[in-house]
């Protein structure tokens, strides 16, 4: 009796332990699994997407182009120290006698030049470098732009599919009552093997469309976490839902040349074909720069010295000290260089050509781009249109076919329907209900695609 007390004790003592531990699991994985707004999305993709990385790494080499181009007008200095050994008959370059003996020389020169004049290549140049790097932060911009709008519509599916989740396992607890029902109906003779046959098939399209949401709901949290650059196996958040005052406004209507216009004044692609057709132009005015003559100012100073070996031995004069023979020697120089192209096998021309060719090209580009631009939009705002009677027809439907299963349900509760209406009846009505779920969200989902467009935060 004593032991069986004391193993008593202990079981309870381990089952509290136990469930302790269980319930500061569960607790600490609520408390890990945060609650993401679709704000925090973007700003987290914003903060990890590598992309993004890559192409601010391509901005800063734009910056150091654009510095090297300015440093490009600046002189340039150089310095130069020659040192050599003589044998034989030589001459030696420090007092220019033609001597044969074996002696150390060398000289020392510090040099300068700058171009006065090239054709204007450099100035060119530096204005192409600085439209280069403002087409590179615009690129950045346009790479933000379109990973926003990947994530938004990411967040969104996941938003979906979470309410699809939903409803599929209310619709699995429908199905299971049923045929609970069916079965207790069966066993006190008032319905057939067909009827439960029936209620078997509707629990196992039900179970069979849990699993597609759930696969579809992990899908899509997938895909958002590698937008947000999350590793597959941290998933431990959920994300907010859009109520019934963000569905409201997004019942509205816009007119196209109001969203074109406003869109082409900040739209990301739009800038980054005008600055690289910019660019382009100066491209042309950098290459035409080779047909002009070059005129270069240049200037320098040196100085030459040498030692000779065994000068003693041979009975020839001692060689002035080094300090003197650098004294002696020093010279100045300073002038102009011209030079004036002839012909270098129509390479300038060729080049200038070539350029003319981009820049008509950026042309198309950025004509492309407007095009395109006034294409989706017009577009996205035939979408929303249909998206809003879309979301209207699917609610009218979807609140006719939930009062129309209600009566169903009640009327064959109490027999006076069959199996095949009851269950046809509830197939419409969960028919009905995915398609309003799934036009609610496509409704706001368009309607954030114009704000998009319009430049404005998204948020709900």
């Amino acid at each position: 009796m004593k032991m069986f007390t004391n193993n008593t004790l202990f079981s309870k003592l381990t089952f509290a332990v136990t469930f302790s531990l269980v319930t500061m699991g569960l607790s600490a994985n609520l408390h890990a699994q945060e609650t993401l707004t679709i704000q925090d999305a973007i700003d987290r993709m914003l903060e990890n997407n590598l992309n993004i990385k890559q192409s601010t790494l391509n901005v800063a080499t734009a910056t150091v182009n654009l510095e090297q181009s300015k440093a490009a007008l600046y002189p340039s200095l150089s310095g130069t120290i020659n040192n050599s050994l003589n044998y034989g008959r030589s001459l030696n370059p420090a007092t220019n006698q033609l001597i044969t003996q074996n002696f150390y020389s060398g000289d020392g020169t510090l040099s300068a030049q700058v171009d006065v004049f090239a054709g204007f290549s450099k100035i060119n140049q530096i204005r192409q470098n600085k439209l280069l790097l403002e087409a590179g932060n615009s690129n950045l911009d346009k790479i933000k732009n379109d990973l926003v709008l990947q994530v938004v519509t990411a967040y969104f599916q996941v938003v979906f599919n979470t309410d699809l989740l939903k409803a599929s396992k209310e619709q699995l607890v429908v199905a299971q009552e049923t045929q609970r029902r069916e079965q207790a109906l069966l066993e006190a003779g008032n319905k057939t093997l067909a009827d439960i046959s029936q209620a078997k098939a509707q629990r196992a399209t039900a179970e069979l469309n849990v699993t597609n949401a759930q696969n579809q709901l992990t899908i899509s949290y997938l895909t958002l976490s590698q937008l947000m650059e999350m590793r597959p196996d941290s998933q431990n958040y959920t994300v907010v839902k859009p109520t019934i005052k963000d569905i409201a406004q997004a019942q509205k209507s816009y007119d196209v040349n109001d969203v074109y216009n406003t869109s082409l004044s900040f739209f990301p692609d739009i800038k980054l074909a005008q600055l690289n057709r910019e660019a382009a132009g100066k491209a042309v005015a950098v290459a035409k720069g080779g047909f002009f003559p070059r005129l270069t100012l240049g200037g320098g100073l040196g100085s030459r010295y040498s030692y000779s070996m065994g000068a003693k031995a041979f009975g020839l004069p001692a060689d002035p000290h080094l300090n003197d023979q650098i004294s002696n020697n020093f010279y100045q120089n300073v002038g102009f260089t011209l030079s004036i192209p002839i012909f270098n096998g129509l390479t300038v021309r060729s080049n200038v050509k070539k350029a003319k060719i981009s820049y008509e090209t950026s042309k198309i580009s950025e004509q492309l781009a407007k095009n395109n631009l006034n294409k989706v939009i017009a577009q996205a705002v035939a979408d929303l249109r249909a998206a809003d009677s879309r979301y209207k027809s699917n609610e009218n439907t979807f609140n006719a076919q939930k009062d129309a299963f209600n009566v169903i349900e009640q009327r064959y509760a109490v027999g006076l329907v069959n199996s095949l209406d009851y269950n046809t009846s509830r197939t419409n009505r969960n028919k009905a209900e995915v398609d309003y779920i799934q036009s609610k969200y496509d409704l706001l989902f368009k309607s954030k695609v114009i704000d998009y467009y319009l430049g404005k935060q998204i948020t709900f």
